[in-house]
């Protein structure tokens, strides 16, 4: 409102370490999807430490009851409604703390981010949605290190989304062909913080909510991983 901006974190869960031993919160969930959509959501939630409670089909709906460690909720409810195609119902009740559930599940996808600041140019978007999914769209004003959209494997990518078609005198084969540009997908807050990783932020101001990288510039970021810079 005020012209400021602020940047957050990843969300973490609140441990907890009674009797000598660590504790996690837990949520109980409560899922209502075509039964077509059944298996997936519970393989989903199997790999995110749930423990299916309860199942039962009726009229062509599936209702499903898990309890699942609230870490393992992170990222799930985008996904949810992608694997449902928007007609999955959720539902969550905190359950208390419980013994922790060992190692969480890693993300499966990494990030196309940005490799120069400027301003995207259609070409440059159209090279890098071959790569997954953009969160931007061709005019906009972006800056080295911010995330621009989602990779479809599980490493990081540096993208140049500002990159412009060069200009000759020769005309190509196929030249004149338009190729499609996909609709960006538009990042909420919610959205946003359910995507990130360790390693990134979201940025929040009066105008936008974007996501870049802690450490912008991509040699300095190698340092760190590699234990050079602390």
């Amino acid at each position: 409102r005020d012209g400021y901006e602020f940047q957050v974190s990843r969300p973490q869960v609140i441990e907890k370490e009674i009797n000598g031993q660590k504790m996690e919160p837990y949520e109980l969930v409560f899922i209502d999807v075509p039964e077509a959509s059944a298996g997936i959501v519970i393989q989903k939630l199997g790999s995110r430490q749930g423990q299916l409670l309860n199942m039962r089909t009726e009229n062509g709906t599936t209702s499903l009851e898990f309890r699942v460690p609230t870490a393992g909720l992170f990222g799930f409810r985008s996904e949810f409604l992608t694997d449902t195609r928007g007609l999955g119902i959720i539902n969550t009740l905190f359950d208390g703390y419980r013994l922790q559930a060992g190692k969480k599940k890693e993300r499966e996808h990494g990030s196309l981010v940005a490799h120069e600041s400027g301003t995207t140019r259609l070409f440059g978007l159209l090279i890098a949605q071959g790569r997954g999914v953009l969160f931007v769209g061709p005019g906009e004003l972006v800056y080295k290190g911010q995330v621009v959209g989602k990779n479809s494997r599980a490493q990081d990518l540096r993208v140049n989304v500002c990159k412009e078609k060069k200009l000759s005198n020769v005309r190509s084969k196929g030249e004149g062909v338009s190729e499609h540009f996909d609709t960006p997908r538009v990042m909420g807050l919610e959205d946003a913080l359910e995507y990130i990783g360790d390693d990134e932020l979201v940025e929040v101001t009066p105008k936008n909510i974007r996501i870049r990288k802690v450490i912008l510039d991509e040699n300095e970021e190698k340092k760190r991983k590699k234990g050079i810079l602390k």
